[in-house]
């Protein structure tokens, strides 16, 4: 039988021929796969013509497989199940025993705010679960999500292509910080104080804080030119900077709260009206419906979603 010949053999001949192996009756064949005896002849003229054989004999008042058949019953019967496992409800992901790796775009201020009670959470629901942190670009994070390379992009991402899924976790504003012992610690939560001081001023650039480019121009309007002590495009570096030095960082303020403490600064209101930032987590309309997707999706709302 050619290639072009066996394509025209689809999964209904298939469990007519099972059938028929299993029953070793047209008539009971019919009645197990609930059609006509004449139906099921016909069809297995067709089929004997397809493999150049006659696939079932006459014995009695039944039918007997031919050795052709007896040859391809265990590979019909193989094919038979996996078409059926196809349209089985897919199995439920057990995170208990899951040992899969969930891939997260972030910044560096995703990776401090996100990635430290994600971490903690999985390794209460699922210990066998690993995450891979992925530096997020926001010029090519689509392609990222649509091929599967990362699972999730978590952050604010306000040009973010029309035909990724979204769901809005949180809002946030910022605040600034400027480290124990500064000098004037006072006058800098005034406005005049503060646009007085020396600023580290963190750049917005498109492989991560795209979102903060307004920010940035208000403050570059606000703030002397011969008032900025450093630009830097990372949130971290800036607040590092602030530690060991008279100058000022203004940063998302979960971020400014998260490393306040461990590096020995001093956290007050932005004493500038600043635009705040939408956190959302984007993924792939693909991976939309995937139980192990979901169940990340979930978490991440959970420990994230709604906060103010």
């Amino acid at each position: 039988m050619s290639k072009m010949e066996s394509s025209g053999i689809d999964f209904r001949d298939l469990r007519v021929l099972d059938g028929l192996i299993r029953e070793g009756s047209i008539t009971r064949a019919a009645v197990s796969l609930e059609t006509t005896q004449p139906a099921i002849s016909k069809l297995l003229a067709r089929l004997r013509l397809r493999f150049d054989d006659p696939l079932f004999v006459r014995r009695g008042s039944g039918v007997q497989p031919t050795a052709r058949a007896v040859e391809m019953a265990a590979q019909i019967r193989a094919l038979l199940e996996m078409a059926d496992r196809l349209w089985q409800e897919r199995l439920p992901f057990d995170p208990r025993k899951s040992e899969k790796t969930f891939s997260l775009l972030l910044t560096d201020v995703g990776m401090v705010r996100f990635l430290p009670p994600l971490v903690a959470r999985l390794s209460e629901l699922a210990p066998r679960v690993q995450v891979r942190a992925i530096p997020l670009d926001s010029r090519h994070f689509a392609l990222k999500l649509e091929s599967g390379e990362a699972d999730l992009a978590l952050g604010a991402l306000p040009r973010a292509a029309g035909h990724l899924r979204s769901q809005r976790l949180y809002s946030d504003g910022y605040a600034s910080v400027v480290r124990r012992g500064h000098p004037r610690p006072a006058a800098a939560r005034t406005r005049r104080g503060f646009l007085e001081e020396k600023h580290i001023l963190i750049t917005a650039s498109e492989t991560g804080h795209a979102a903060h480019l307004e920010t940035q121009r208000v403050l570059t309007r606000a703030i002397a030119r011969t008032n900025i002590l450093l630009q830097v495009p990372s949130f971290i570096a800036g607040a590092i900077v602030a530690s060991q030095t008279d100058g000022v960082a203004t940063l998302p303020a979960n971020l400014a709260t998260i490393v306040a403490e461990p590096l020995g600064m001093t956290v007050f209101k932005t004493p500038v009206a600043l635009p705040r930032i939408e956190i959302a987590q984007y993924w792939h309309e693909r991976y939309h419906r995937d139980p192990a997707h979901r169940w990340l999706r979930s978490i991440t709302l959970d420990l994230f979603g709604n906060r103010a």
